[in-house]
C-alpha cells in the first residue's frame, strides 16, 4: 500500500509542477508616443501556429530611439510567446524585443541600437519553447 500512495503522490507532484506559462489574456493599452515620426508599417498574417491580427508600426522618437508598437492586436494564446525584429518570416537571424505582454491591445517595445530595417523587416510573434511562428508582420515604408 505504501509503495502505491508514494508512487501516486510522487506522480501528482511531478506533473503539477510541469505547468506550461502561458501569456496573459488581458487587454493592454500602452501608450504609444505620439509625436514620434512613422518609419515602418505592416498587417500581421496568422502563422502556421497561432493567429495574430493588427498592425505592427516602427517609430522613432525625437531622441533617436526606436520603438516596436503592437497596435490594436490579437494573438492567439500560447506558451512562451516573444516579439522578434527579423531578417526572415521563420526566426533565424532576429532581434528579441521580449515577452509578449499580452494578448490583446496595443504594446510598445523598446528597439536597442540602430538595427537596419532593410534587413530587420519582420514582426513576429514566436512561441521560443516550441520554436513555432505565430504570426508574421513584413514592415515597409509607409
Amino acid at each position: 500500500m505504501k509503495p502505491v500512495v508514494l508512487t501516486v503522490t510522487v506522480f501528482f507532484i511531478f506533473f503539477s509542477s510541469c505547468v506550461k506559462q502561458r501569456t496573459p489574456e488581458v487587454t493592454l493599452n500602452d501608450a504609444a508616443d505620439t509625436t514620434a515620426k512613422l518609419k515602418y508599417t505592416g498587417v500581421f498574417m496568422n502563422g502556421p501556429w497561432g493567429r495574430v491580427s493588427g498592425k505592427a508600426i516602427i517609430s522613432q522618437a525625437y531622441n533617436g530611439q526606436f520603438s516596436l508598437v503592437l497596435d490594436s492586436v490579437t494573438i492567439s494564446n500560447g506558451p512562451d510567446l516573444y516579439v522578434y525584429l527579423s531578417k526572415e518570416i521563420q526566426p533565424v537571424n532576429f532581434i528579441s524585443l521580449g515577452k509578449l505582454k499580452a494578448t490583446m491591445g496595443t504594446q510598445v517595445y523598446s528597439i536597442n541600437g540602430m538595427p537596419d530595417f532593410a534587413e530587420y523587416k519582420y514582426a513576429l510573434i514566436h512561441c521560443q519553447q516550441y520554436n513555432h511562428l505565430f504570426g508574421s508582420a513584413l514592415l515597409m515604408m509607409p
